[in-house]
């Protein structure tokens, strides 16, 4: 994953980068992306949310940036977002759930910065999933908990790994 040099929030803000790039202590940060399998897993993720919405009062976006409360934004793959929470262009207020799919280029070290920015900006609940491996964690309290079901408490809201694989596979017959 290549840095840029330093650049504003001003001009982070007005550029655009294919594909988009966080904004992490004042430098532009590519992020891993392109691979099938991330693409795939990411897709069916989001798919799952989508045909949820309207049930479970969610909206749900893939790569949405966000401005954290360090002045960071980050992008995560999927972010699901409570339905009565105004839409903003770029958030600034915490989604219900962060989930990042893995890349083979991804390293635990930076995984764990990201999630380490979401908890510190009040994300309830934020997953990770291994498209390899098709194995995710629980990672809202910091630590990462092997999961195959991820619930959000007190909610209906949940995903399973192993209906989100059936999806993935059923996609490739």
């Amino acid at each position: 994953m290549a840095t840029s040099a330093q650049m504003s929030v001003a001009e982070y803000l007005r550029s655009t980068f294919d594909p988009d790039a966080e904004y992490v202590n004042g430098e532009l940060e590519e992020r891993n992306v392109g691979e099938y399998d991330h693409n795939a897993v990411q897709m069916a993720v989001l798919l799952w949310f989508h045909q949820h919405d309207k049930e479970w009062r969610t909206r749900s976006v893939q790569e949405q940036r966000t401005k954290l409360t360090s002045g960071n934004f980050r992008l995560p793959d999927v972010s699901v977002f409570p339905r009565d929470l105004p839409v903003e262009q770029v958030y600034t207020r915490p989604q219900l759930i962060a989930i990042e799919v893995l890349s083979s280029e991804d390293r635990h070290a930076k995984v764990q910065e990201k999630i380490d920015d979401y908890i510190d900006f009040g994300v309830p609940n934020i997953w990770v999933i291994d498209p390899k491996k098709r194995i995710g964690w629980d990672c809202s309290t910091g630590d990462w908990i092997r999961k195959d079901r991820f619930d959000v408490q007190a909610s209906p809201i949940y995903l399973a790994l192993d209906e989100l694989f059936r999806q993935v596979d059923a996609n490739e017959e």
